[in-house]
Protein backbone atom coordinates (compact mmCIF):
# COMPACT_ATOMS: atom_id res chain seq x y z
CA UNK A 1 0.00 0.00 0.00
CA UNK A 2 1.26 3.47 -0.57
CA UNK A 3 2.26 5.82 2.82
CA UNK A 4 3.89 9.13 3.09
CA UNK A 5 7.31 8.46 4.83
CA UNK A 6 9.90 10.79 6.64
CA UNK A 7 12.84 8.70 6.23
CA UNK A 8 15.02 11.03 8.90
CA UNK A 9 13.91 13.62 11.77
CA UNK A 10 15.06 17.11 10.19
CA UNK A 11 13.82 16.30 6.25
CA UNK A 12 11.13 18.73 5.21
CA UNK A 13 9.81 16.43 2.77
CA UNK A 14 7.38 13.11 2.75
CA UNK A 15 8.03 10.47 0.08
CA UNK A 16 5.45 8.52 -0.97
CA UNK A 17 6.16 4.96 -1.10
CA UNK A 18 3.83 1.73 -2.50
CA UNK A 19 6.03 -0.72 -0.64
CA UNK A 20 5.09 0.00 3.36
CA UNK A 21 2.49 -2.59 4.97
CA UNK A 22 0.44 -1.59 7.82
CA UNK A 23 1.78 -4.03 11.05
CA UNK A 24 1.15 -5.07 14.61
CA UNK A 25 -2.98 -6.58 13.80
CA UNK A 26 -3.71 -8.74 16.42
CA UNK A 27 -6.15 -9.22 19.54
CA UNK A 28 -7.43 -5.81 20.67
CA UNK A 29 -6.83 -4.63 17.37
CA UNK A 30 -8.69 -2.88 14.39
CA UNK A 31 -7.25 -2.49 10.92
CA UNK A 32 -8.59 0.90 9.20
CA UNK A 33 -8.59 2.21 5.32
CA UNK A 34 -8.11 5.86 5.49
CA UNK A 35 -10.52 7.87 3.57
CA UNK A 36 -9.72 11.36 4.70
CA UNK A 37 -6.76 12.86 6.80
CA UNK A 38 -6.16 16.53 7.68
CA UNK A 39 -2.54 18.34 8.08
CA UNK A 40 -1.97 19.65 11.69
CA UNK A 41 0.81 22.02 12.38
CA UNK A 42 2.01 19.46 14.98
CA UNK A 43 3.25 17.09 12.10
CA UNK A 44 5.25 19.45 10.78
CA UNK A 45 6.27 20.02 14.22
CA UNK A 46 7.70 16.39 14.45
CA UNK A 47 9.15 15.94 11.04
CA UNK A 48 11.47 19.24 12.43
CA UNK A 49 11.67 17.59 15.97
CA UNK A 50 10.47 19.93 17.48
CA UNK A 51 7.65 17.13 18.94
CA UNK A 52 9.56 13.91 20.21
CA UNK A 53 8.74 10.87 17.91
CA UNK A 54 10.82 8.22 16.69
CA UNK A 55 11.62 7.45 13.00
CA UNK A 56 10.86 6.37 10.13
CA UNK A 57 7.50 7.76 10.65
CA UNK A 58 4.42 8.09 8.48
CA UNK A 59 3.36 11.68 9.80
CA UNK A 60 -0.53 12.07 10.13
CA UNK A 61 -3.17 11.72 13.01
CA UNK A 62 -6.47 13.54 12.24
CA UNK A 63 -7.95 11.05 10.00
CA UNK A 64 -11.28 9.66 9.25
CA UNK A 65 -11.77 6.09 7.25
CA UNK A 66 -13.75 2.63 7.51
CA UNK A 67 -13.08 -0.38 9.60
CA UNK A 68 -11.12 -3.17 7.34
CA UNK A 69 -10.51 -5.76 10.33
CA UNK A 70 -11.31 -6.29 13.83
CA UNK A 71 -9.21 -8.28 15.89
CA UNK A 72 -9.87 -10.69 18.55
CA UNK A 73 -11.62 -9.19 21.65
CA UNK A 74 -12.73 -6.12 19.87
CA UNK A 75 -16.43 -5.06 20.68
CA UNK A 76 -18.58 -2.32 19.60
CA UNK A 77 -16.75 -2.43 16.16
CA UNK A 78 -17.18 -3.84 13.19
CA UNK A 79 -15.65 -4.17 9.15
CA UNK A 80 -17.05 -1.28 7.48
CA UNK A 81 -18.34 0.90 10.36
CA UNK A 82 -17.31 4.55 9.85
CA UNK A 83 -14.70 6.08 12.05
CA UNK A 84 -12.46 8.80 13.23
CA UNK A 85 -8.90 8.51 14.52
CA UNK A 86 -8.26 9.39 17.96
CA UNK A 87 -4.83 9.74 18.92
CA UNK A 88 -4.99 10.14 22.26
CA UNK A 89 -7.46 7.15 23.51
CA UNK A 90 -8.37 6.78 27.31
CA UNK A 91 -7.76 3.53 28.83
CA UNK A 92 -9.75 4.39 31.66
CA UNK A 93 -8.33 2.72 34.34
CA UNK A 94 -5.29 5.23 35.42
CA UNK A 95 -5.53 7.59 37.62
CA UNK A 96 -6.48 10.81 35.00
CA UNK A 97 -8.90 8.66 33.68
CA UNK A 98 -9.78 7.47 37.26
CA UNK A 99 -10.09 11.52 37.82
CA UNK A 100 -12.08 12.26 34.78
CA UNK A 101 -9.17 14.09 33.12
CA UNK A 102 -8.93 11.48 30.21
CA UNK A 103 -7.06 13.76 27.68
CA UNK A 104 -4.35 13.25 30.18
CA UNK A 105 -4.10 9.77 29.78
CA UNK A 106 -0.37 8.53 28.73
CA UNK A 107 -1.76 5.11 26.91
CA UNK A 108 -1.87 6.88 23.52
CA UNK A 109 1.59 8.25 24.06
CA UNK A 110 2.68 5.06 25.30
CA UNK A 111 1.75 3.95 21.41
CA UNK A 112 3.70 6.14 19.76
CA UNK A 113 6.85 3.87 20.81
CA UNK A 114 5.70 1.22 18.54
CA UNK A 115 5.91 0.47 14.94
CA UNK A 116 2.27 0.52 12.97
CA UNK A 117 4.26 0.07 9.55
CA UNK A 118 6.82 -2.01 7.78
CA UNK A 119 8.77 -1.80 4.65
CA UNK A 120 11.30 -4.37 3.28
CA UNK A 121 14.06 -2.06 5.04
CA UNK A 122 12.74 -2.06 8.42
CA UNK A 123 10.04 -1.14 10.51
CA UNK A 124 8.23 2.34 10.49
CA UNK A 125 6.47 4.15 13.15
CA UNK A 126 3.31 6.42 12.89
CA UNK A 127 3.05 9.51 14.05
CA UNK A 128 1.63 9.43 17.80
CA UNK A 129 0.78 5.51 17.76
CA UNK A 130 -1.13 6.28 14.21
CA UNK A 131 0.12 7.88 10.72
CA UNK A 132 -2.71 8.27 9.08
CA UNK A 133 -0.91 9.77 5.82
CA UNK A 134 -1.37 5.90 4.65
CA UNK A 135 -3.93 4.04 3.00
CA UNK A 136 -4.25 1.77 5.95
CA UNK A 137 -3.42 1.79 9.60
CA UNK A 138 -3.56 -0.48 12.52
CA UNK A 139 -4.13 0.98 15.58
CA UNK A 140 -5.69 -0.28 19.05
CA UNK A 141 -9.60 -0.08 19.32
CA UNK A 142 -9.90 2.42 21.38
CA UNK A 143 -8.47 4.66 18.95
CA UNK A 144 -11.72 4.26 16.21
CA UNK A 145 -14.12 6.02 17.43
CA UNK A 146 -17.86 4.93 15.60
CA UNK A 147 -19.32 8.54 13.71
CA UNK A 148 -22.52 9.02 12.34
CA UNK A 149 -23.24 8.08 8.75
CA UNK A 150 -23.91 11.61 8.08
CA UNK A 151 -21.03 13.15 9.48
CA UNK A 152 -18.48 13.32 5.64
CA UNK A 153 -14.72 11.84 6.62
CA UNK A 154 -12.99 15.25 5.51
CA UNK A 155 -15.36 16.99 8.62
CA UNK A 156 -14.71 13.60 10.54
CA UNK A 157 -10.67 13.73 10.55
CA UNK A 158 -10.73 17.72 11.13
CA UNK A 159 -12.67 16.56 14.35
CA UNK A 160 -9.57 14.11 15.08
CA UNK A 161 -7.21 17.13 16.12
CA UNK A 162 -7.79 20.69 15.08
CA UNK A 163 -11.54 21.32 15.98
CA UNK A 164 -11.85 19.43 19.28
CA UNK A 165 -8.55 21.15 20.56
CA UNK A 166 -9.81 24.72 19.38
CA UNK A 167 -13.02 23.95 20.42
CA UNK A 168 -12.18 22.97 23.68
CA UNK A 169 -9.64 25.38 24.84
CA UNK A 170 -12.68 27.87 25.00
CA UNK A 171 -15.23 25.52 26.02
CA UNK A 172 -13.38 23.47 28.20
CA UNK A 173 -10.66 25.01 29.58
CA UNK A 174 -10.85 28.59 29.57
CA UNK A 175 -15.04 28.41 29.86
CA UNK A 176 -15.22 32.05 28.16
CA UNK A 177 -17.45 34.06 30.24
CA UNK A 178 -19.85 35.52 28.36
CA UNK A 179 -19.26 39.29 27.09
CA UNK A 180 -15.89 38.55 27.46
CA UNK A 181 -12.86 39.91 25.28
CA UNK A 182 -10.65 37.70 23.19
CA UNK A 183 -7.87 37.46 21.21
CA UNK A 184 -6.34 34.61 19.57
CA UNK A 185 -2.61 34.67 18.81
CA UNK A 186 -1.98 32.15 15.79
CA UNK A 187 -5.36 31.30 13.43
CA UNK A 188 -4.97 28.33 11.66
CA UNK A 189 -7.34 25.47 11.62
CA UNK A 190 -7.50 25.13 15.45
CA UNK A 191 -7.05 28.92 16.28
CA UNK A 192 -9.94 29.36 13.99
CA UNK A 193 -11.82 26.37 16.06
CA UNK A 194 -10.73 28.44 19.56
CA UNK A 195 -12.46 31.83 17.85
CA UNK A 196 -15.87 29.71 17.05
CA UNK A 197 -15.69 28.19 20.70
CA UNK A 198 -15.52 31.91 22.01
CA UNK A 199 -18.10 32.99 19.92
CA UNK A 200 -20.24 30.12 21.25
CA UNK A 201 -19.96 31.32 24.55
CA UNK A 202 -20.81 34.60 23.95
CA UNK A 203 -17.44 36.63 24.52
CA UNK A 204 -18.40 41.03 22.80
CA UNK A 205 -14.92 41.10 21.42
CA UNK A 206 -12.82 38.31 19.64
CA UNK A 207 -9.49 39.87 18.31
CA UNK A 208 -7.80 37.29 15.62
CA UNK A 209 -4.16 37.85 15.06
CA UNK A 210 -1.94 36.00 12.53
CA UNK A 211 1.03 37.62 10.02
CA UNK A 212 -1.00 36.26 7.29
CA UNK A 213 -3.82 38.38 5.78
CA UNK A 214 -5.39 35.73 4.34
CA UNK A 215 -5.91 34.06 7.81
CA UNK A 216 -7.05 37.53 9.39
CA UNK A 217 -9.96 37.55 6.55
CA UNK A 218 -10.98 33.93 7.23
CA UNK A 219 -11.07 34.81 11.26
CA UNK A 220 -13.25 37.37 10.49
CA UNK A 221 -15.74 34.80 8.64
CA UNK A 222 -15.48 32.53 11.28
CA UNK A 223 -16.76 34.91 14.24
CA UNK A 224 -13.77 37.48 14.88
CA UNK A 225 -14.78 40.30 15.39
CA UNK A 226 -11.39 42.29 14.70
CA UNK A 227 -8.47 40.76 12.81
CA UNK A 228 -4.84 42.41 13.60
CA UNK A 229 -1.50 41.64 12.64
CA UNK A 230 1.07 40.81 15.36
CA UNK A 231 2.84 44.55 15.02
CA UNK A 232 -0.85 45.38 15.84
CA UNK A 233 -1.94 43.68 18.59
CA UNK A 234 -1.07 46.65 21.14
CA UNK A 235 -3.16 48.96 19.08
CA UNK A 236 -6.08 46.57 19.41
CA UNK A 237 -5.53 46.01 22.78
CA UNK A 238 -5.88 50.04 23.38
CA UNK A 239 -8.99 50.25 21.12
CA UNK A 240 -10.82 47.23 22.57
CA UNK A 241 -10.00 47.01 26.28
CA UNK A 242 -8.69 51.06 26.79
CA UNK A 243 -5.29 49.41 27.21
CA UNK A 244 -6.23 47.04 30.01
CA UNK A 245 -5.70 43.58 28.47
CA UNK A 246 -7.86 40.97 26.73
CA UNK A 247 -9.85 38.66 29.57
CA UNK A 248 -8.92 35.76 27.89
CA UNK A 249 -5.50 35.42 25.11
CA UNK A 250 -5.59 31.91 23.42
CA UNK A 251 -1.61 31.45 22.45
CA UNK A 252 -2.07 28.82 19.34
CA UNK A 253 1.69 29.05 17.87
CA UNK A 254 3.88 26.53 20.27
CA UNK A 255 6.44 29.52 20.98
CA UNK A 256 7.75 31.28 24.32
CA UNK A 257 8.20 34.44 22.53
CA UNK A 258 4.05 34.35 21.53
CA UNK A 259 3.13 32.96 25.02
CA UNK A 260 4.91 35.90 26.54
CA UNK A 261 3.26 37.90 24.16
CA UNK A 262 -0.04 36.93 25.02
CA UNK A 263 0.64 36.98 28.62
CA UNK A 264 1.73 40.62 28.29
CA UNK A 265 -1.93 40.89 26.22
CA UNK A 266 -3.71 39.57 28.79
CA UNK A 267 -5.66 41.81 31.82
CA UNK A 268 -4.79 41.65 35.55
CA UNK A 269 -6.72 38.80 36.73
CA UNK A 270 -7.70 37.62 33.32
CA UNK A 271 -6.50 34.24 31.85
CA UNK A 272 -3.54 33.07 29.09
CA UNK A 273 -4.76 29.76 27.46
CA UNK A 274 -1.37 27.53 25.98
CA UNK A 275 -3.04 25.92 23.37
CA UNK A 276 -0.06 25.51 20.92
CA UNK A 277 2.72 22.48 21.21
CA UNK A 278 6.23 23.80 21.47
CA UNK A 279 9.49 22.29 22.15
CA UNK A 280 10.90 20.63 25.42
CA UNK A 281 13.75 23.34 25.36
CA UNK A 282 12.05 26.25 24.85
CA UNK A 283 11.17 27.85 27.85
CA UNK A 284 8.44 30.49 28.95
CA UNK A 285 10.50 33.48 31.17
CA UNK A 286 8.30 35.26 33.88
CA UNK A 287 9.02 36.95 37.21
CA UNK A 288 8.02 36.04 40.44
CA UNK A 289 6.23 38.86 41.16
CA UNK A 290 4.30 39.39 38.51
CA UNK A 291 2.83 36.37 38.88
CA UNK A 292 2.07 37.02 42.25
CA UNK A 293 1.18 40.70 41.61
CA UNK A 294 -0.89 40.29 38.26
CA UNK A 295 -2.66 37.68 39.24
CA UNK A 296 -3.00 35.66 35.63
CA UNK A 297 -4.41 32.39 35.22
CA UNK A 298 -2.16 30.43 33.15
CA UNK A 299 -3.58 27.05 31.85
CA UNK A 300 -2.43 24.78 29.23
CA UNK A 301 -4.97 23.30 27.44
CA UNK A 302 -4.03 19.44 26.82
CA UNK A 303 -6.49 18.24 23.50
CA UNK A 304 -9.06 20.27 24.36
CA UNK A 305 -8.94 19.85 28.14
CA UNK A 306 -12.18 17.64 28.02
CA UNK A 307 -13.20 13.95 27.71
CA UNK A 308 -12.69 13.10 23.88
CA UNK A 309 -15.07 11.20 23.53
CA UNK A 310 -17.37 13.72 24.72
CA UNK A 311 -15.78 16.59 22.49
CA UNK A 312 -16.12 14.84 19.71
CA UNK A 313 -20.14 13.91 19.85
CA UNK A 314 -20.30 17.64 21.01
CA UNK A 315 -18.81 18.87 18.08
CA UNK A 316 -20.89 16.78 15.90
CA UNK A 317 -23.97 18.60 17.30
CA UNK A 318 -22.97 21.51 16.91
CA UNK A 319 -21.83 21.31 13.38
CA UNK A 320 -24.80 19.78 12.64
CA UNK A 321 -27.04 22.62 13.84
CA UNK A 322 -25.26 25.04 12.32
CA UNK A 323 -23.63 26.62 15.12
CA UNK A 324 -19.92 25.56 13.56
CA UNK A 325 -18.39 25.55 10.26
CA UNK A 326 -16.40 23.14 9.85
CA UNK A 327 -16.37 22.55 6.10
CA UNK A 328 -15.43 26.41 6.11
CA UNK A 329 -11.65 25.00 7.64
CA UNK A 330 -11.07 23.07 4.90
CA UNK A 331 -9.23 25.56 2.59
CA UNK A 332 -7.37 23.09 0.09
CA UNK A 333 -7.41 19.70 -1.03
CA UNK A 334 -4.84 17.24 -2.77
CA UNK A 335 -4.05 13.56 -3.36
CA UNK A 336 -1.75 11.74 -1.47
CA UNK A 337 0.62 11.61 -4.34
CA UNK A 338 0.75 15.66 -3.80
CA UNK A 339 1.15 15.61 0.07
CA UNK A 340 4.30 18.00 -0.35
CA UNK A 341 2.21 20.71 -1.84
CA UNK A 342 0.14 20.34 1.57
CA UNK A 343 3.46 20.56 3.58
CA UNK A 344 4.14 23.82 1.86
CA UNK A 345 0.72 24.96 2.12
CA UNK A 346 0.76 24.66 5.64
CA UNK A 347 4.19 26.17 6.41
CA UNK A 348 3.17 29.16 4.15
CA UNK A 349 0.06 30.11 5.60
CA UNK A 350 -1.68 29.69 2.93
CA UNK A 351 -4.27 26.70 4.47
CA UNK A 352 -6.21 26.86 7.17
CA UNK A 353 -6.41 23.12 6.92
CA UNK A 354 -5.49 20.90 4.09
CA UNK A 355 -7.25 17.91 3.71
CA UNK A 356 -5.17 14.49 1.78
CA UNK A 357 -7.94 12.60 0.23
CA UNK A 358 -6.40 9.39 0.02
Amino acid sequence: MRAAVLHEIGQDKLEVLDDVEAAGFGPGKVKIRVRATGLCHSDLSAMAGVLPQPGPFVPGHEGAGEIIEVGEGVSGLKPGDRVVVCWLPACGSCPACKRGQTQLCLAGFLNAGTPNFRRPSGDVFGFAGTGTFAEEVVVDAGCAVPIPDDVPFDVAALIGCGVTTGLGAALNTADVEAGASVAVIGCGGVGISAIQGARLKGAAEIVAVDPVAARREAALRFGATKAVSPEELGDAKQSVTGGEGFDYVFEVVGRSATARTAYENTRRGGTLVVVGAGAMDDFLQLSMFELFFDEKRILPSMYGGGDVLRSYERAIALWRAGRIDLEGLITHRVPLADINEALDQMRTGAALRTCIEI
